[in-house]
């Protein structure tokens, strides 16, 4: 009997090796991973950059407390802002990341209310949950941190309905990818702005599943033209070593202060070394450009291929973020695909979720196009 909480739908198998865009289990079968370690490992298994670097620093020294400067944590800032107005925190987790945006928009504001979206997801420690959009998630966790409101997405007057003087802060996913791979249009992002902008209150944007190249931008509020207070991060940044981070306006730096927040791991050695690898792959040239070019090739293939399908509803999302909604039981599509050999995940409302390695090949797409397709039809038919 396992001596582990069951908080984990797990399957029966172990995930033994992984290289590339492949995964191996232990019973020696192979797999095309379309879920990247749930959007995690987007430079695939085994990057050779990010071993060697994380290799490096385990040569040199494994970790410092915040005590200390740290050339590391600042070589990393610096690739993930640009010349973009920002500093960087770092943390060791998305839902880390979404602890401090709250904590910084509550103190540099001096008010309490986070209004979020129905539907969104921002993670499971209090602070996060709580600002999560769907009931489920919270269910049985009470009481809640107080002063978080959910609003329909894509309703603009339900936002502006919402926001009052006590309101620090609106917190979006312009991609909500645990909701179901649904995009904001860009039309109420911008008056969601446009209001925080007339009101004070401070726009986040939750990038940790969206960010870092996933959908072709380094962060999709870019493709959204959007210019948030704060973004957070996690996810992809350290391809499979545990980092968050938080982007907050310079002119918020005076809330975060010595003392006022902190995190013992963050920003820790392996992971600054393992990020800074990251950063470097995915911000050579070109490489950004590929993955939207290879994202429109993969979902107009879907398309092209799936929506003949009854059971399929709709094909959406942006580079390598893809949903496909289904009308049949999703979770027994993806059992099939893994008996197929094909890696995809679940999401809300029907949806078949793909977050494949960026280093997605064309011939792998056809691949996974063809199997999808053929285990639709079948499963379709028995169906019947």
């Amino acid at each position: 009997m396992s001596k582990l909480f069951s908080n984990y739908a797990r399957q029966p198998k172990e995930m033994v090796e992984g290289e590339a865009n492949y995964l191996m289990d232990n019973h020696g079968k192979k797999y095309l991973d379309l879920t990247s370690g749930i959007g995690v490992m987007s430079l695939g298994y085994s990057n050779k950059a990010v071993k060697q670097a994380v290799e490096k620093q385990l040569n040199l020294l494994w970790h410092t407390p915040n005590l200390y400067e740290s050339a590391l944590q600042e070589r990393v800032a610096k690739k993930l802002i640009g010349d973009r107005d920002y500093l960087a925190f770092f943390c060791n987790s998305g839902a880390e990341a979404n602890e401090a945006a709250i904590k910084l928009a509550r103190k540099a504001s001096g008010k309490a209310k986070i209004i979020t979206l129905e539907n969104s997801f921002h993670g499971r420690t209090y602070g996060a949950m709580s600002a999560t959009g769907q009931s489920s998630i919270q269910a049985g966790f009470g009481p809640l941190v107080p002063e978080f409101e959910t609003v329909p997405a894509e309703d603009i007057s339900a936002l502006k309905q919402a926001v009052d003087s006590n309101t620090a802060a609106v917190m979006i996913e312009v991609i909500q990818g645990e909701g179901g791979v649904l995009p904001l249009s860009k039309e109420w992002c911008a008056q969601a702005q446009a209001l925080c902008a007339q009101t004070g209150a401070l726009l986040i944007v939750d990038e940790i599943q969206s960010g870092i190249g996933r959908t072709g931008f380094l962060y999709a509020y870019e493709a959204y033209g959007l210019s948030p207070d704060i973004i957070t991060l996690a996810k992809a940044l350290g391809s499979g070593i545990p980092v968050g981070a938080m982007l907050g306006k310079k002119a918020l730096a005076s809330s975060f202060g010595p003392g006022s927040h902190g995190s013992t791991f963050g920003g820790n050695k392996i992971a600054m070394a393992a990020a800074e690898a990251v950063l470097s792959e995915i911000q050579a040239t070109g490489f950004l450009e590929e993955v939207q070019t290879k994202g429109t090739y993969f979902k107009g293939n879907l398309e092209d291929k799936l929506l003949p399908l009854s059971q399929v509803l709709e094909v959406r999302g942006l580079g390598f973020m893809i949903g496909i909604e289904l009308t049949i039981p999703v979770a027994d599509v993806v059992a099939k695909l893994a008996e197929h050999g094909v890696l995809a995940l679940t999401a809300k409302h029907q949806v078949l979720r793909l977050l494949p390695p960026l280093t997605l090949t064309y011939a792998e797409m056809d691949q996974a196009v063809n199997v999808i397709y053929q285990v639709l039809v079948k499963e379709a038919e028995e169906m019947e």
